[in-house]
């Protein structure tokens, strides 16, 4: 009999609400090995000389006040859910405890009917949490392409005005000598265009769960 083992991992599931830092590295991913970047050629005649500016993308993230208030609502749903699902955790593990005490003598129609029935209640408490899991992975993924779209324009604003025709993600800078990073302007005027905004629990597409779990897996 494996009721033990699937109670045990149903009870934990509560647990797995302390996703919060799972679910916020969807905000600050994992930064790509840096490369030298190859040597670039000569501009040809008419073609004007590039002027770099560097952004830090992750800092933005974590730093504006739009990035920690998605943390915190990320944190606050976590919360919740943990609260929510702990009566029900408590629950299984107890009827858990009492069905190991009556095996020994139930028949065996009797005991394959419990079984069953009480396995039944394991897996749909672990498909409500993972559900849980993912709408809130989902409202993070919508807040960010929000906080995305809203940053595009602002970078764009940053480069017009320093006469700047690329940006780099500080990730890709192996060594500089100048300080051309426009981090700190960014974040000071997103936090002026969006201090915050709403997460709101949304459940993902297969592809945005794919696409998620592969950059957390990173």
């Amino acid at each position: 009999m494996t009721t033990s083992t699937n109670a045990a991992r149903a009870a934990r599931s509560v647990a797995a609400f302390a996703i919060a830092g799972a679910i916020i590295s969807i905000l600050v991913p994992g930064a790509a090995s840096a490369q030298q970047p190859p040597a670039k050629p000569a501009p040809a005649a008419g073609t004007p000389a590039p002027v770099i500016l560097v952004i830090d993308r992750n800092a933005i993230l974590r730093a504006s006040k739009v990035g920690q208030s998605i943390v915190q609502q990320v944190n606050a749903y976590s919360q919740a859910a943990e609260k929510e699902f702990k009566g029900q955790a408590d629950s299984l593990r107890s009827q858990e405890q009492q069905l190991q005490q009556q095996i020994a003598i139930l028949a065996p129609d009797v005991k394959a009917k419990k079984v069953k029935a009480f396995q039944a209640q394991q897996q749909a408490f672990q498909q409500k949490v993972q559900t849980r899991q993912a709408q809130i992975q989902g409202g993070v993924l919508q807040a960010r392409q929000q906080v995305e779209k809203a940053l595009g324009p602002i970078l764009q604003g940053i480069l017009r005005e320093r006469h700047a025709n690329l940006l780099f993600d500080r990730n890709a800078i192996v060594l500089g000598t100048v300080n051309i990073d426009i981090t700190g302007a960014a974040i000071q005027r997103l936090d002026q265009k969006m201090p915050t905004i709403k997460v709101q629990l949304v459940t993902p597409s297969p592809a945005e769960m794919q696409a998620m779990q592969q950059q957390q897996g990173r």
